[in-house]
């Protein structure tokens, strides 16, 4: 026998359970398990940090008994703390976990950046449903609420949430400035276009990555284009920057950032066109 190897022995008692069958309670083991509790909640800890092949890999078992073993853990620990206490800022956001549209709602208490909330489905019913688990008192409490563009979604918290600053996530945010950046490409390559300039509304039709692309990840030739671009056209080149400064907002946050979001506000205020807005019942975060 390898000198490493432990084994662990002790006499339980086996009863017959008319739904189990035969089985024995011990007090280092979970009911329906082959492993210790304290193998099993290592194995828990690292399914949270790689994925469960690695950790089969490392705890010398398979993927689906590492799967077991977190349902176990993490259905033992539900019943013992309450999540849902204490929240005061909170994020809402919608991942997508199989092929065909098929999503999971995450509310994560941005404070500890813990995940205190998720269910299946992205739509208003999921969403209230948060706020029946969080009950109206709590809800009272809260003084932010983080979450996306979605219509649906802005009625329901400011019912649910009266007191709570209903606040949109970067991501969105930046991604509409983008958005707005490429309908003034598309506008002026119609503008040539209408002015028999066709090369250079050509030129400006293959820009597009130029400006919406992060600097830090643009090509070769997407720098180049945007250099062209500073040089020939300056109203497309000063949406380009009023993006890039609203993305800084986000990078820089806290008064630097407050005080670059001013700058953007009034920067696209000045514009000779509305080119982008927001709604006006939400705020912009940079704390």
């Amino acid at each position: 026998m390898d000198e490493s190897t432990r084994f662990l022995e002790a006499e339980a008692l086996r009863v017959r359970c008319r739904e189990h069958g035969v089985v024995a309670a011990v007090p280092w083991a979970r009911h329906d398990s082959l492993f210790t509790a304290a193998f099993e909640e290592q194995g828990a800890w690292l399914a949270a940090h790689a994925t469960a092949t690695m950790v089969a890999e490392l705890m010398r078992s398979s993927w689906r008994a590492v799967t077991r073993m977190v349902t176990r853990v993490v259905g033992e620990a539900r019943g013992k703390t309450d999540r849902l206490e204490g929240l005061r800022k909170i994020a809402i956001d919608e991942k997508a976990y199989r092929k065909g549209h098929r999503y999971i709602t995450v509310v994560t208490d941005v404070d500890t950046g813990r995940v205190v909330w998720a269910a299946e489905g992205r739509s208003q019913a999921t969403v209230e449903a948060f706020f029946t688990a969080l009950g109206t008192e709590r809800a009272a409490r809260l003084t932010h609420v983080g979450c996306d563009g979605a219509d649906w979604i802005h009625p329901l918290v400011k019912v649910k949430a009266p007191n709570a600053v209903l606040c949109l996530d970067s991501f969105h945010v930046v991604a509409w400035a983008g958005e707005a950046v490429d309908e003034v490409r598309r506008r002026i390559t119609r503008d040539l276009k209408a002015d028999g300039r066709d090369e250079e509304a050509k030129a400006l039709k293959g820009s597009r990555w130029a400006v919406l692309k992060n600097p830090r990840n643009l090509t070769g030739g997407q720098q180049e284009s945007l250099a062209v671009i500073k040089k020939t056209n300056g109203p497309l080149y000063r949406a380009y920057l009023i993006k890039e400064q609203l993305r800084e907002v986000f990078r820089v946050k806290g008064i630097r950032g407050r005080r670059l979001l001013a700058g953007v506000i009034a920067w696209a205020s000045r514009s000779s066109r509305r080119w982008w807005t927001w709604p006006a019942s939400c705020a912009v975060s940079t704390t």
